[in-house]
């Protein structure tokens, strides 16, 4: 039996950080027409329970464990390709970093001694 996929492989991303890339994942996933549509329904599932006025303990423990296990779930039997394919591209858009553009360096002659003289209306 193969080990289990890692859902995101970002270094140093936080806990929220990791959740959000997770759902992402299930997001990408489940707007792929590669994807099975039955397997579909497993994301779809959890949240009808999530709505669902049933609870089987604590409201929002099992709410929160069982969205994050169906999705998992979801995750798991999805084609290898098609999840390491979406991963990949979320990892590219966090991978992504922001640079200054270059500045000009600026020259003393182009700087302009100027005084302030406010203009007289006639009113």
């Amino acid at each position: 039996m193969a080990e289990p996929r890692k859902i995101i492989d970002g270094e140093g991303s936080g806990f929220f950080q990791g959740i959000a890339n997770h759902l992402k994942l299930v997001w990408l996933l489940w707007q792929d027409m590669r994807v099975n549509p039955l397997l579909k329904m497993l994301p779809f599932g959890s949240i009808l329970y999530l709505i669902s006025p049933l609870d089987i303990a604590i409201p929002v423990v099992d709410d929160i464990g069982v969205i994050w296990f169906f999705t998992y779930l979801f995750i798991e039997l999805c084609p290898e390709v098609i999840v390491e394919e979406h991963k990949a591209a979320i990892q590219q858009t966090i991978n992504l970093k922001w640079r200054d553009e270059e500045k000009p360096e600026i020259d003393e002659e182009d700087i302009v001694d100027a005084e302030y003289k406010e203009k007289e209306t006639d009113t």
